[in-house]
């Protein structure tokens, strides 16, 4: 399943946590785990998702309002699919900022809140440190697990 090929590939795994020092607070690497397995095998509609869709991609186009770029398809829920613009810190980072655009994210695009926010923390998890951690997703995981 691609959400495990995702997981089974980044630092932020709980192999990669060990090979970097457990860089970051435990809780992290067991909520992003338990969120993969669970959403994984729990999945809605399959669509074509960007898993790096955020605002640093999005630009503004002579032929179109905005162009998409450097986009990373696969297949999957949709709520998968926002969770770079919920961790973007180009829209503002801070703990509200981010619990915003979750809400916000949510609502406007009719998604289940709760998953959205775990697929946000394993994401940004799995995107977050390769051989240290990126202070910013760390931050974001930690703001987003406290939520819940």
């Amino acid at each position: 399943m691609w959400a495990t090929s995702i997981w089974r590939s980044g630092a932020g795994t709980p192999t990669g946590w060990e090979r970097t020092g457990r860089s970051v607070d435990e809780r992290l690497i067991r909520a992003a785990t338990e969120a993969f397995a669970e959403l994984a095998a729990t999945q809605g509609e399959q669509v074509l998702v960007n898993q790096d869709l955020h605002a640093d991609n999005v630009l503004a186009a002579a032929r179109e309002p905005w162009l998409v770029i450097d986009p990373k398809p696969l297949a999957g829920e949709r709520e998968f699919g926002v969770a770079g613009v919920v961790r973007g810190r180009e829209l503002g980072h801070g703990r509200d900022a981010v619990l915003r655009r979750l809400d916000r994210v949510s609502a406007e695009l009719d998604l289940d809140r709760e998953r959205v926010r775990r697929w946000t923390i394993a994401h940004t998890v799995s995107w977050g440190f390769a051989d240290k951690p990126i202070a910013g997703h760390v931050e974001v995981a930690t703001w987003l697990l406290d939520a819940a």
